[in-house]
């Protein structure tokens, strides 16, 4: 039964989540964000510097995590029936937490017995991409269906930035802590951290459902639908297939210079691996100033039409693409090119797009007649994650591929960031239908119904 229209308890629930509630889910992505970055940062190096093992064992086990993270939708539509994404998201933590620990255990394994070391990390990345498909889905579930609409572009640009602090926090401390390097100081700094990050998630989730309001499906009555019922639904609705083609098609594009940037400012323009370290951080600065425009901009626009975020992510797209083009560019111009300005733009462009999509994938995630918010960020979130994987390799291996075919370092960069721009085009053409229009409008018309009934 819901609370009479005027009480305190049906302000509360009208209104979802307040600004510390949402800064709270960004503690449980900061959490997921420092885990992972133990895993994919501080044990690639450790196997490829220290145990001197090919780069290919690293980069197969954070792949192997990604593949494991295509079972979301199965975690989302588990925390859709169970009515509590608290233990879900405390739960997906925890076996991170252990995934990230077994991990440190297998790497260093692998130096005195590597077929053992080995079966060991397949389990332990296997379980990190469990924690992060069953917390994650279930945090971001939960921020959907609690936020209202003028509040989402806002609330993803409030969590994805916590996410990235999280993961460039845990790396400068993490980074302190290892100083002088030792097997025992690894473990011990991996069972800090582990420790440090569950007991943020369950200090930030303490009695936050409650505060949900109702958003998308956070408070009514109905039962969620079974799992091939809740699929069969979003396959059939045009609005989810088109959205999940653009995140695949997006995220493609996003991830494919993740592994290539670097390795092209040394190779063109020959900088120290300090100065691209450099070039780097302007990349990740033009994403966090292109992310807190978007949040302010994108609450705004968002806030007066249901539809608001399109020409955030359709701009943002088409922005990538410059900057990608600029560095198709670049690769034949080479030294005297103005590479941080453009790296800069290429990351404004990143984090006005990643934000608008964000947002709008919350809004549609209440879009369903029957199918809940978990289930829906679960199909999303697993095309996400098997972009990410496939962008960061495709980058890579066409770059090994083009500088073997052509003979030429720069046509072979030049190559790839054009087929990266391209992408990144078509994700904008996408978008047009894929965040706006009808879905959208009948998404948060059904919310605010819910709202005040």
């Amino acid at each position: 039964m819901h609370a009479p229209l005027g009480s305190p308890q049906a302000t509360t629930a009208a209104a979802g989540f307040g600004w510390l509630a949402i800064v709270r889910i960004g503690l449980v992505q900061a959490s997921i964000g420092a885990l992972v970055m133990l895993a994919t940062t501080v044990l690639n190096r450790v196997m490829v510097v220290e145990l001197g093992l090919l780069a290919a064992i690293p980069a197969g086990l954070v792949a192997w995590h990604y593949a494991v993270q295509l079972a979301r939708p199965l975690w989302g539509h588990a925390s859709d029936k169970g009515r509590s994404r608290t233990v879900w998201i405390i739960g997906g933590l925890a076996v991170l937490a252990a995934g990230a620990l077994l991990a440190t255990r297998a790497t260093l394994m692998l130096e005195a017995s590597f077929g053992a070391g080995l079966a060991l990390a397949v389990f332990a990345y296997a379980l990190i991409g469990a924690g992060v498909g069953a917390g994650g889905t279930s945090a971001l579930a939960l921020l959907a269906s609690g936020v209202a609409p003028s509040r989402r572009a806002a609330a993803a640009a409030v969590t994805w930035i916590m996410m990235v602090a999280g993961i460039v926090v845990s790396a400068i401390t993490v980074g302190q802590l290892l100083k002088p390097f030792s097997p025992e100081r690894l473990l011990a700094v991996a069972g800090g951290l582990a420790l440090v990050t569950v007991l943020l998630t369950v200090l930030a989730t303490f009695r936050l459902e409650r505060q949900a309001g109702r958003f998308g499906h956070a408070a009514d009555g109905a039962a969620a639908p079974d799992f091939r019922a809740a699929l069969h639904e979003i396959w059939h609705e045009a609005a989810a297939r088109r959205f999940t083609v653009f995140i695949f098609v997006s995220m493609i594009a996003f991830s494919m210079q993740d592994l290539i940037l670097e390795p092209f400012a040394g190779l063109i323009f020959g900088l120290t691996p300090g100065e691209s370290t450099q070039l780097g951080g302007q990349h990740q600065g033009g994403i966090l100033i292109g992310m807190i425009i978007t949040g302010i901009g994108g609450s705004a626009f968002s806030g007066k039409r249901p539809d608001g975020l399109r020409v955030w992510v359709v701009c943002g797209c088409l922005l990538s693409a410059l900057g990608l083009g600029a560095l198709a560019l670049a690769a034949v111009a080479g030294p005297g090119w103005p590479l941080g300005a453009n790296v800069f733009v290429l990351g404004f462009g990143n984090g006005v797009f990643a934000v608008a999509a964000i947002g709008a994938m919350m809004g549609l995630a209440g879009a369903g007649e029957k199918t809940r918010e978990g289930v829906r960020m679960g199909v999303w979130g697993a095309s996400q994650a098997i972009a990410f994987g496939l962008g960061g390799l495709t980058g890579a291996v066409g770059v090994d591929f083009a500088r073997h075919a052509l003979a030429s370092d720069g046509a072979a960069f030049q190559m790839v960031f054009m087929i990266e721009a391209a992408a990144f085009v078509l994700a904008a053409i996408l978008a047009v239908k894929a965040t706006g229009g009808a879905a959208m409008r009948a998404s948060v018309a059904r919310q605010e119904r819910e709202q005040f009934a």
